[in-house]
């Protein structure tokens, strides 16, 4: 039997700080890497001097004069709503992984996002909305509701809401709300052409006005996931020993699946229903940062950035001199993650 000795045990927090520290480094220099080849690839590569040029045409609120510099200054909004989506996604997937204690829990798993889907569709064809608070209204409420009933469905029965259940719970919300979708679109063939670009999911409609309207909302979502942190950490314990620990678990969770359903709704408003990006990133996270939520949410947010801005630009490049919607590279990328985390076989519980 090997025995752990002090000087071991005092070694243990300093070998983490020093991972974390490089995690946090590699982070940065992920992001700065992915916004600059956000600008610099696509339908057509620009050069160094040419983002200089689109960037300092930016900030100086001038439209510039050359192609290379204009693709750059068109190029600035979809990265930015590429880093914001992503990051709000990735945090969102996190939050739901550690209220359930599922590691295959994620907004487009569990249904969330085909429940705003579903609003928003709807809000099309029989409301006929048009405005970012209409869709932002309704994919918000369809995205709680749906995530409401995907729980109390895999809650019931023996053992509670497992991983299992809830994701079997999640596939089959999926496909029926999928079905409601396609049975209010095929009938109306104007509703339909308005809905399918958003349906993909995908980055390449960024607008300033959008983003200005929703920021405050993913802000505050984001601040009360990270608040809920150290509650989440004794909620990993188990429901017991985090009341006994003095934490009010109801309200945790409450709060929790809030800030993670607006992050979820708010960025389906925007950019459609992307998959995976809340499934990959916090299990990737969570496997070289460990268990903490207070480093798992945001690293997940910088990851999930760095993911949905790049899936943009390979889906440029790939598509060129037209696109692929980032949705279906993250969705092509998600689903051997998948298979691989159902493959684990400790997934009863985080």
């Amino acid at each position: 039997m090997t025995r752990v000795t002090p000087s071991r045990r005092a070694a243990a927090p300093r070998v983490a700080a020093r991972r974390r520290s490089l995690l946090v480094g590699a982070s940065i220099l992920a992001v700065a890497l992915a916004i600059a080849a956000s600008l610099a690839f696509g339908s057509r590569p620009v050069t160094l001097s040419e983002i200089a040029d689109g960037l300092g045409s930016f900030f100086r609120g001038e439209v510039p004069g050359e192609i290379g510099a204009i693709a750059v200054y068109e190029r600035i909004p979809r990265t930015v709503l590429g880093l914001v989506a992503g990051a709000a996604l990735a945090m969102s997937g996190a939050l739901m992984q550690a209220i359930t204690r599922n590691p295959v829990a994620d907004p487009g798993i569990l249904g969330v996002n085909t429940g705003a889907a579903l609003f928003v569709v709807c809000g099309i064809a029989f409301l006929g909305i048009s405005s970012v608070y209409e869709y932002l209204g309704l994919a918000l409420a369809g995205a709680a509701l749906a995530a409401a009933f995907v729980y109390a469905v895999g809650s019931v029965g023996a053992g509670g809401a497992t991983p299992i259940k809830l994701a079997l719970a999640g596939a089959a919300t999926t496909a029926a709300l999928s079905s409601l979708v396609s049975a209010v679109l095929l009938p109306r063939a104007q509703a339909m052409n308005e809905f399918r670009y958003w349906q993909v999911g995908g980055v390449g409609g960024a607008e300033w006005d959008t983003l200005g309207t929703v920021a405050p909302l993913l802000v505050i979502a984001a601040l009360a996931g990270i608040a809920a942190t150290p509650a989440l950490n004794a909620l990993a314990l188990g429901d017991e020993v985090a009341s006994g620990l003095g934490v009010s678990v109801g309200r945790t969770r409450l709060i929790a699946a809030a800030a993670g359903v607006a992050l979820c709704g708010a960025v389906t408003a925007l950019a459609g229903p992307i998959a995976f990006v809340g499934l990959m990133v916090p299990h990737a996270v969570r496997l070289l940062s460990g268990t903490d939520q207070r480093w798992i949410l945001p690293l997940s947010a910088v990851g999930g950035a760095v993911l949905l801005t790049l899936a943009d630009t390979i889906g440029r490049v790939l598509g060129a001199p037209g696109e692929v919607e980032a949705g279906i590279i993250t969705a092509f990328l998600g689903a051997p993650v998948l298979v691989v985390i159902a493959r684990r076989t400790r997934m009863r519980a985080l």
